[in-house]
């Protein structure tokens, strides 16, 4: 009997097994390079990204890794002002995704929730009743969203009065090969303010659209209109 399973296991591999091994390796050493999604699980990125969110990481926007690792083969590029990018936090390694606030050589801080970049004041301009319409969901009568512009990259930003946060820091200079990150909902995002600046070799890559959406509020029911929306 023992044999015979054996036999059995034996051609099952030689037939299926060794390309089953082959096409999962290949699957996975794709998303671990090349492509992956992340699915968003809290609203520190609110009213940009919020719980439900698919979230499309694009791993080629500033290097090669080797697969499965954080190992560089070759890199093109670095990670501008403004982007969404996807990285462990410097904690516990969570995988977390923020906004790059600062990059090597700024001058970051924050006065009464105005972030102020290498000496000047980031501009904020409130959100006419238009755009407020075509933001995602989350806002409510007891936060405040603007459209905030980071060396020319226009995106809408949260303010929660009420809430318990690191409102005044810095200046803080970012050093080589560091970022600092934060969150667009700004008192509700444990971001670089709380655990400090992030290494570049830890930046998985860039969060370019979001795939898909769903309530998870409300039966995991599909948000249809948030379905391969770019993120600003």
């Amino acid at each position: 009997m023992k044999q015979s399973l054996k036999k059995k296991v034996i051609l099952f591999w030689k037939g299926w097994g060794y390309s089953i091994f082959i096409a999962v390796l290949i699957a996975t050493s794709f998303k671990s390079a090349i492509a992956d999604w992340y699915i968003v699980p809290t609203g520190s990125m609110k009213p940009t990204i919020v719980e439900g969110d698919r979230v499309f990481v694009d791993k080629l926007s500033y290097d090669l890794k080797f697969p499965y690792t954080t190992w560089h083969i070759a890199e093109w590029d670095a990670p501008q002002r403004g982007a969404i990018v996807v990285f462990p936090s410097p904690i516990d390694g969570t995988r977390l995704i923020k906004r790059v606030v600062g990059i090597p050589g700024d001058s970051v801080e924050m006065q009464n929730d105005q972030l102020i970049i290498n000496g000047k004041k980031v501009k904020y301009e409130t959100i006419d009743q238009l755009n407020e319409q075509n933001l995602p969901v989350g806002g409510a009568s007891n936060t405040y969203r603007y459209i905030e512009d980071l060396t020319g990259a226009q995106h809408p930003v949260m303010f929660l009065p009420q809430r318990l946060a690191i409102r005044t820091f810095g200046p803080l200079i970012v050093p080589e090969g560091k970022y600092f990150m934060m969150g667009d909902n700004r008192n509700n995002s444990a971001d670089s303010r709380y655990f400090g600046f992030v290494d570049r070799s830890g930046i998985v890559g860039q969060a370019r659209f979001v795939v898909i959406s769903l309530d998870l509020d409300n039966h995991y029911k599909p948000r249809w209109e948030r379905f391969f929306t770019a993120l600003l």
